[in-house]
């Protein structure tokens, strides 16, 4: 029984909204004439994209591509999430200044859960969810040679971080290699029309292109999306670096984090992770420039669109009445987490107690924030330097560090 007949939007139009916010088409021509193809046939194209679960969750940076993946999918194509469950025991080292450890099948199992739930908040609930150990595991040795037989050393040499590290003398695994070639096969079993993935993701799109005609395959269209910056401005968003927003986090600590940003950065996140047209950019930029809108306003604005995007409008409402009462009000949240803290002689070592509470990482960082003096105890203020805090057995102190963290301490 043959599929049913999709009928599609015009070709330009649907290219005007699939190529918005890219920064790589490759190539325009040809993603024009799939697009008339698939429309003529009424047949989706087959967008697939891949995520290795290498960390047990997605954050913002990831909803970049996923957006991209849901526009696909609004205009009648066929999305498909590839879940590297056997690339992933390679490790992509792209980006990488050294071989990058693999990860044990559990671990890979248990993200792969975590990213298959957390995809569902963007995508639409007929998204295909595949794994590719599903073709990369049959395979076998003989077609992991034929396959490799079909790239060269000195084009995989081409790609910047190889290069890089080959010129340096640092050393180059041999299953390196095999990672763009993997990816490429993924292209070749789900016969993919296009790809989709970061501009980092570049020369491993390109190979899947490359390889897809020695299956017998018209190569695929590539598209890339931009590298969404973390929450301190410099960095490309990552859990590893602190800088992260995570779509699974509750609701005040993702509008904590946003409110947080500074206000240039504010607008490359509005562009990238929220549907608001460029007009309405230029517009609100134009209004802030002038002095008639608070940047404060578009910030919070930004701010309720991406919570209610992952928990709902009543829950982004509740996150900037607490964001309004706790940072502007100086008062503390409706919910804080209590600990109870040992006495030295009547005296609390403050990086200990500070790391001990979760609101520093390490005691290297307590005592960073304590010289900043970023530290305040009932509300005042600690001196910048403070290490030590009297108290008596039975006191509770409410402990903020920064603006968003607190912990209320009881101690014995």
């Amino acid at each position: 029984m043959s599929e049913p007949r999709v009928e599609f939007p015009p070709v330009e139009e649907q290219i005007a909204r699939l190529t918005r916010g890219t920064v790589d088409v490759v190539t325009p021509d040809e993603l024009r004439r799939k697009l008339d193809g698939s429309r003529r046939a009424g047949r989706p194209l087959v967008v697939k994209v891949g995520f290795d679960p290498t960390a047990p969750d997605l954050h913002l940076g990831h909803t970049v591509l996923l957006r991209k993946m849901r526009q696909f999918q609004d205009l009648g194509h066929r999305v498909v999430f590839v879940i590297g469950d056997f690339t992933g025991m390679i490790g992509d080292p792209t980006g990488r200044s050294a071989t990058r450890p693999a990860l044990s099948t559990e671990e890979i199992l248990a993200n792969a859960e975590t990213y298959r739930r957390q995809c569902g908040k963007i995508l639409r609930p007929e998204t295909e969810v595949r794994f590719n150990r599903e073709w990369l595991g049959p395979l076998g040795a003989d077609g992991l040679v034929r396959l490799a037989a079909r790239y060269t050393v000195a084009r995989m040499l081409e790609r910047n971080d190889f290069k890089k590290r080959f010129h340096a003398g640092q050393p180059i695994a041999v299953h390196e290699f095999l990672y763009p070639l993997a990816q490429a096969y993924d292209s070749v079993a789900l016969v993919a029309d296009v790809e989709l993935g970061g501009t980092d993701q570049l020369f491993n799109l390109n190979v899947g292109r490359d390889v897809m005609p020695g299956y017998g395959l018209e190569p695929q269209v590539v598209l890339t999306t931009p590298l969404l910056e973390g929450t301190d401005g410099v960095d490309k968003m990552s859990k590893s670096l602190g800088n992260y927003v995570g779509i699974d986090e509750p609701a005040r600590e993702i509008f904590g984090k946003l409110m947080s940003i500074a206000d240039d950065l504010m607008w490359r996140y509005y562009e990238l992770v929220t549907d608001v047209s460029a007009e309405s950019l230029r517009s609100m930029r134009e209004l802030v420039e002038g002095g008639q809108l608070h940047p404060m306003r578009v910030k919070e604005g930004l701010a309720l669109r991406v919570v209610a995007d992952f928990h709902g409008e009543p829950a982004a409402r509740a996150a900037l009445e607490e964001f309004t009462r706790v940072f502007q009000a100086r008062e503390a949240p409706d919910e804080v987490a209590e600990h109870t803290f040992a006495l030295d002689r009547g005296k609390a070592f403050l990086p200990r107690l500070l790391s001990d509470a979760g609101l520093a990482a390490s005691r290297s960082e307590a005592e960073r924030l304590l010289r900043q003096g970023a530290v305040s105890i009932d509300g005042a203020r600690l001196e910048p330097g403070t290490l030590e805090l009297a108290a008596a057995a039975g006191d509770v102190r409410l402990v903020r560090v920064g603006k968003r963290r607190f912990a209320r301490i009881r101690f014995a």
